[in-house]
This record gives C-alpha cells, structure tokens and sequence, in this order.
C-alpha cells in the first residue's frame, strides 16, 4: 500500500532520480534534466510537492502550482508533474498522489485543477480520465519532438461540483 505525503527537502535526490527515471519524449516536451539537477529549484518548492511511498520508499511524486500570477486567477491550481517509477507503476501510486493533488487544491481553496498532457501519452490521458478530468482543449502541433509533431492536451477538473 501507498502513502501520501508532503515532500520534504531532504526528498530532493530521490525525486530527481524519479524525475530522470521517467523522462522521455513521449512524456515530456521539456528536455531531459542533466544528471545531478536539483529537482526543487525556485519553481518547485518541497510545499508544492506530494510523494507517494512503498515502504517507506520515494516512488513518485506530484507538482502543484500556480499557473498564472494573478489574483483573478488564484481560484485555479495545475497539476504541472507527475511521476511514478517504472517499477511501481501500474499499483495505483499515481491515482493515489492524483486524488491527493485534487484534496491539496481544494484545501487551497482552489475551484478547478487543471493540466497538460502530451496527446501521444495515452496512459497518462486515461488516469487523469478516470480520475474526473475533461479535455479542455487541444493545441494541434504545439510540440516537435523525436522528429512530429505532438499535441499539447489541455485538462481539467471542477473541484465544486466534482
């Protein structure tokens, strides 16, 4: 079984080992981070972070942030990374820190819980599907990546009335 929990500074290794452990191009638009980069940096801070463990052991993680600094938008939180380990996925870890994500941003007082997901990563599509979001829109061709074009899918989740 699973737990949830903050991340804690003391995380920031093992995070970036999940972090390296589950990059591609499939996954992410972003390059690959050189080894040794601090995983929390000036946009990600141990508070916007949610593990999950097994056995006492960092196997994922979940990123919540403001997406834009304004105050008529402070009612909207993203949910800007998630990853599990190859190794455990498939256990129910990124459910579990998704459902998690969706408590944290509503402790927030958060309204609606958004994110952004390649359209080639079906598996991660189907998680967040199951787990209440809608496709709110879909930017056509927004990436080039390993040689195509990939779509970016714009997701989102109404944390009042589910």
């Amino acid at each position: 079984m699973f737990t949830i929990r903050q991340a804690r500074p003391e995380d920031d290794t093992i995070l970036g080992l999940v972090d390296a452990a589950t990059w591609s191009d499939g996954t992410s638009p972003a390059p690959a981070p050189p080894a040794g980069t601090a995983f929390f940096a000036d946009r990600t801070r141990p508070d916007d972070v949610l593990v999950a463990e097994f056995d006492g052991v960092v196997v994922g993680y979940a990123i919540l942030a403001q997406p834009i600094a304004l105050q008529s938008h402070d009612h909207v939180l993203e949910l800007r990374g998630l990853a599990v380990d190859p190794h455990q996925q498939g256990n129910g870890a990124g459910r579990g820190l998704v459902e998690a994500a969706v408590e944290e941003a509503r402790d927030r007082g958060a309204r609606k819980l958004t994110l952004r997901v390649l359209g080639g990563n079906t598996r991660a599509r189907q998680l967040y599907d199951g787990c209440g979001f809608i496709v709110e829109g879909i930017l056509r061709a927004e990436f080039f990546l390993d040689g195509r074009y990939v779509d970016d899918v714009l997701m989102a989740r109404d944390l009042v009335s589910g």
